[in-house]
């Protein structure tokens, strides 16, 4: 099977080196800006839609126009791989995975992507890209498999390179038998049906406070003085330790589950439409909307969605299963006679059947109900596991313990 994986690592570039990355970042942000300005122009006028490779020529014109030929001091394919994003951005909205694209902001995202041509070496610790040359970057790990594209981005303050690599590998067997069940939540992160709770990081609530504070005093300032940047930077500096914490959890829970069951089954959760906002409209306003804020601010901070991602891809390089299920009534079952209802459920953390009197916690009630859901679906037959690459599983998938 092909292993697709990505390492990134700290960049440490000299001035000259950082000059011209930066300018990479305005170039590419300048020609995606122009390009989806020119299609909403042809759109709007009626005009033929404009492909990629129409938009190619564009940039060739483009580069040769007085006022723009600044273009010309980057990377030519740094500036296709920004009509490359732009491309995308629109498939994505018309098959419902995104809104509209959006005109790009100096400071935010700022990156550029190099696709080919460039080298990694490794034993001395440096990376060479087109136009850049080679560059000291921090390996942390060694790094495996050909490198493919790799990805530059400033990130408060500092440069990061995101490299990715492709190697065929056998395809592995599980070292597990077991299938487990997780309930996701905001008090208690995530319970598994085996009994294991994993407490939650809480990294943005811990900061909120510390992040305010940087805010209001960012707010106060002129902007785009010296005193607003150097303000602008230390909120970017707690946003991204926040981001890191994050990160670094999950990472950790994500690993420690695959690590330790074959299958893994999970809530089949549309988290944008459970935060949503509450606010309604000026004609009908809605109710409990600060209640409701505050709910999708911890559940956004939690993370679920992209624990659910790197159990997938996790399990997919060890041989195991993800395998999402129907969300109802998931807590609202009991697990001793199966009898159904909201009156189960007293509080948030509360079950007691009303028709058998089990009591016990909501949460654990509800990761047994996930992985007896999971059992059934593998049972019956009637769905099979997904992978996080959206593959067809293997014939022969792990053996489960019973």
């Amino acid at each position: 099977m092909l292993r697709v994986q990505a390492y990134r690592f700290v960049l440490r570039p000299d001035g000259a080196q950082e000059r011209l990355m930066r300018r990479s970042c305005g170039a590419r942000r300048y020609v995606f800006n122009r390009a989806l300005a020119l299609r909403k122009e042809r759109y709007a006028a009626g005009g033929k839609h404009l492909s990629y490779a129409n938009l190619c020529k564009h940039l060739t014109a483009c580069k040769a126009e007085p006022d723009t030929s600044w273009l010309k001091e980057v990377h030519s394919q740094v500036l296709q791989q920004a009509l490359k994003d732009l491309d995308r951005a629109y498939r994505n909205f018309f098959e419902g995975r995104a809104e509209f694209p959006k005109f790009k902001r100096k400071g935010k995202n700022d990156a550029f992507r190099h696709p080919q041509k460039v080298e990694l070496d490794q034993p001395n610790g440096r990376i060479r890209m087109p136009k850049l040359g080679w560059m000291r970057c921090r390996a942390s790990r060694a790094v495996e498999g050909g490198v493919g594209q790799v990805t530059v981005s400033l990130k408060a303050g500092k440069w990061h390179v995101s490299v990715q690599t492709e190697r065929e590998v056998e395809r592995p067997v599980h070292p597990s038998t077991t299938l487990v069940g997780i309930d996701v939540g905001v008090t208690r992160f995530a319970t598994l049906s085996d009994g294991t709770v994993i407490e939650p990081a809480n990294a943005f609530r811990k900061a909120e406070a510390s992040l305010a504070k940087a805010q209001r005093a960012m707010a106060r300032k002129i902007r785009f003085s010296s005193n607003w940047r150097k303000a602008k930077a230390k909120v970017q500096r707690v946003q991204a330790r926040i981001a890191r914490i994050r990160s670094d959890f999950l990472h950790k829970a994500s690993t420690t589950v695959s690590k330790n069951h074959a299958v893994v089954c999970v809530e089949d959760l549309d988290v944008r439409a459970m935060t949503a906002s509450a606010a309604g409209t000026v004609e009908e306003p809605g109710v409990n909307v600060r209640q409701k804020a505050e709910l999708n601010k911890a559940i956004l901070d939690q993370g679920w969605g992209e624990f659910r991602r790197q159990v997938g891809y996790k399990q997919e390089w060890l041989g195991g299963w993800l395998l999402p299920v129907p969300a109802p009534n998931t807590s609202r079952t009991c697990p001793e006679c199966g009898h159904v209802a909201a009156g189960n459920r007293p509080s948030q953390a509360v079950f007691r059947c009303v028709a058998c009197g089990h009591a016990g916690n909501a949460d654990d009630v509800a990761s047994i109900n996930i992985a007896r859901a999971g059992h059934a679906r593998l049972a019956c037959g009637d769905a099979s596991p997904v992978r996080a690459s959206a593959q067809e599983p293997t014939e022969a998938g792990p053996a489960l313990a019973a």
